[in-house]
């Protein structure tokens, strides 16, 4: 399969919706797993494609949806969840995440500032811990803790098509040749993203792919090369944006830079067109000063 980046299934259990971060096509993964009748939503996307979503999951009949679980408490991930579940009024809807997630749920005012973005207080949510399992019709999933780029970031170990859904929590790979760093909000913590690399790390050999967040479904070789370069990436990106930033901190300056060094060939960001690349490089930037990379 390689990179799966399109709207649909991709195992028995699981289906990949495009939620177009930013109105981006092929930014935002969210996923459905379903067994026999039972559908959980992982993660709702930003408010404005909704609509769009809620489309795509009837069209795909995965409409209505039963449980909805969080990655993390960033707003790309939990802001729609009002208005999906507008659309589903009336369902008996279980909304989970992680166990520290839950005060930043019912409590949104930190990240909308660093972000600038709006979410709205969310409450009633089951809280979850490592070693969890959720039960989708006798289909488990198991909840692990994949802590650094947030402190609330959960994956969901599929065991029986052994895939892993991650969120953000290991990197940004939009296509074979686009990636950034999950160097993104206050609560970053690079020890903890080191220990999450070496999890995964160690798991390889139980998966065959790996879902991400931003974006779509890595098996195979592109499964193994993307596990055993995360680290060399991270640090890669990180320190050259560094490097830049304290050359000219002009975040232009440094969007051209990362383009021309890291990302070269990339198809979605070409040098003609850096206007997605610069929002990531200016969250970026933001993030090493909150956490003193940059002083």
């Amino acid at each position: 399969m390689g990179h799966f980046k399109e709207d649909g299934k991709f195992n028995e259990n699981s289906y990949l919706i495009d939620a177009e971060f930013m109105k981006l096509k092929g930014t935002l993964s969210i996923y459905v797993i379903e067994n026999d009748g039972m559908r959980m939503l992982i993660d709702t996307g930003e408010t404005l494609p909704a609509r769009r979503v809620v489309k795509k999951l009837k069209a795909m009949n995965l409409f209505p949806i039963h449980k909805i679980l969080f990655t993390h408490a960033h707003w790309d991930h939990v802001q729609a969840l009002p208005r999906i579940l507008k659309q589903m009024e009336g369902e008996d809807i279980e909304v989970l995440a992680h166990e520290d997630a839950i005060d930043i749920l019912k409590n949104p005012e930190e990240l909308n500032e660093f972000f600038e973005y709006i979410v709205e207080p969310i409450e009633n949510v089951t809280p979850l811990k490592a070693n969890d399992i959720i039960d989708i019709n006798g289909f488990e999933l198991e909840i692990l803790e994949l802590f650094g780029h947030t402190q609330d970031s959960i994956g969901i170990y599929d065991k029986t098509n052994k895939n892993i859904f991650v969120g953000d929590a290991i990197i940004d790979h939009l296509d074979l040749d686009t990636y950034t760093p999950v160097l993104y909000g206050p609560h970053f913590d690079e020890k903890q993203l080191l220990k999450t690399y070496e999890k995964l790390d160690e798991m390889k050999t139980e998966l065959n792919s790996i879902s991400l967040a931003h974006f779509g479904v890595y098996s195979g070789v592109d499964f193994i090369n993307l596990v055993e370069s995360v680290k060399d990436k991270y640090f890669k990106a990180k320190d050259s944006i560094i490097k830049w930033y304290l050359e000219n901190p002009d975040v232009d300056y440094v969007t051209e830079k990362y383009q021309e060094n890291i990302i070269p060939n990339s198809k979605m960001f070409p040098k003609e067109n850096l206007g997605g690349i610069h929002w990531f490089m200016d969250q970026h930037i933001k993030t090493l000063k909150a956490k003193g990379f940059i002083k």
